[in-house]
Formats: C-alpha cells, structure tokens, sequence
C-alpha cells in the first residue's frame, strides 16, 4: 500500500533525501541565481525525473519556488536568514569591526550601552601594545564623565535626559568632570553636531576618549563604540584620523544591526 510503504522507509533513504535537498540548495549562488531542473538533475546525478521529485518537496516546503526559466530560492530561505541574523547579539556583531578598530588606531576599543544612571562596558578589545588600561567585561562607569557616557546621553530622549541628570548630585572625579546640567546639555548639542564626542580627563586626569553612536534598525542610539588611550599616546594632529576611524566603526555596526533586522 501507498501509505504503508512511506512509513516503513528506511533512516538512511530519510537521510539520503535531506542530503539531496541540501545539495539543491547550495548550488545556489549570486551568479547563478536560477537552475532549470533538467540541470539541477545533471549536477546531482540522478534522472530527471528524481530531480523534479526532490524539486517539488523543496517547493512545497517554501524553500525553493518556480519561476520563469526554472527554480529559484524561495522565500522560506529568506525568513531562516532573517531569524540567522536576529540571533546575533550586539556584541557579537560589533567585536568584528571593534578588533578592527583597535588594530587601526592600536588603543583599547570599548562597547557600551547605558542602563540607567550608569553606562555598562559590554565588550572590550585590547591593543598589542603593554599598555593596558583598567577596563572590563561588566565594568560599570559613570553617566556624567567620558566619551561613551556622553554620547549615549547626547541623542537620549530629551525628558529621560533631565531625569538621569537631575535625580541626584554628580559625582566629581577630576577638575574637568562637568556635573552641573545645564553645562552637560550644551556639551550634549556639541557632540550632536560633531557626530562624535571627545573627552579628556574628566574621568582619569590622564585618559583620553573618543566616542561615537551605534544605531539600531530604527534609527535609535542604543550603544556607543569609543577608544580609550593614555592622552599622551595620541598626538593632536592625529587625533582627526583617530575620529573618523570611531565615526566609520560606528556606521559599520549601526548597518551591520540594520542588515541583521531587516
């Protein structure tokens, strides 16, 4: 009987077929985006009308669909790429371009997200050179002083701003910590209109920051990518070049975030 003999197929003819299927996809590539059956057969190995067999099982199943000229990926693929992507965390997608980074301008690169009054260090990739400064996984630091903080304050929601701002008093680490207000939000419309934000000594008398917005699907800031470097490593003719090269990291992940979305 019909029904009978599907459910008594062996594991492997099972095995053989998903082998077979699996073939059929991943002959697919950009520069040949379409497969007529007779060639998908041919490539395979199997008669034609095998090939159409396997064919049809993928179509039902979304994975491929028919179109003019013959068989393309359908849109099953896509949806398994889209769920692929959403997977990756933020941290995940940014140590790429953040080992990049830290290989380009040779100082520590940090990823940050602020939660609360407090901004939260997610990942970090340290340089070649001895220097290590003391930064970690975890680390938390303060929402009124350096490059991360700032720049995840700057494109924060105005209201949200006075709320983290004037909950209680800021704290003071060196001379150049701003912790009145209303001098941080003129500091905030700087960075804005910079696209990036720079600091010096305001958390460490002798460390320098350089920060830029991450952005997510949406258009939302929703962490920042900076380097932290002891200020004498970093001349001031070089720091233009050290800007761009966080401004251009910080496109490629807010991107990266909108492709693994989309």
């Amino acid at each position: 009987m019909p029904g009978r003999s599907r459910n008594t197929s062996t594991y492997r003819e099972r095995n053989s077929t998903a082998d077979r299927a699996l073939d059929i996809l991943l002959l697919y590539c950009s520069d040949k985006p379409v497969w007529t059956g007779a060639e998908i057969a041919a490539r395979l190995g199997v008669a034609r009308s095998t090939g159409y067999r396997y064919l049809q099982s993928l179509v039902t199943t979304g994975f491929v669909e028919e179109t003019t000229g013959g068989f393309r990926l359908g849109p099953r693929i896509f949806e398994l790429a889209r769920s692929a992507r959403a997977g990756l965390g933020l941290s995940e997608v940014s140590l790429p371009v953040m080992r990049s980074l830290a290989a380009r301008v040779n100082e520590t690169v940090l990823l940050t997200r602020r939660s609360g009054r407090s901004v939260v260090c997610l990942d970090l990739v340290e340089p070649r050179h001895t220097v290590r400064l003391s930064y970690e996984r975890g680390h938390v630091l303060p929402i009124n002083a350096g490059a991360a903080a700032e720049v995840l304050l700057a494109w924060a929601d105005p209201h949200e701003v006075t709320a983290v701002l004037e909950q209680a008093p800021l704290e003071r680490f060196t001379a150049r910590t701003l912790t009145e207000p209303d001098k941080l939000r003129t500091r905030f419309a700087r960075i804005r209109k910079r696209g990036v934000a720079i600091s010096q000594g305001e958390l460490d008398e002798h460390i320098l920051g350089v920060a830029a917005p991450i952005r997510d699907s949406t258009g939302s800031v929703c962490a920042a990518i900076s380097i932290a470097a002891l200020a004498a490593r970093i001349p001031r003719a070089e720091l233009p070049n050290v800007e761009n090269a966080v401004r251009d990291a910080a496109v490629t992940i807010s991107r990266e975030l909108e492709i693994r979305d989309s």
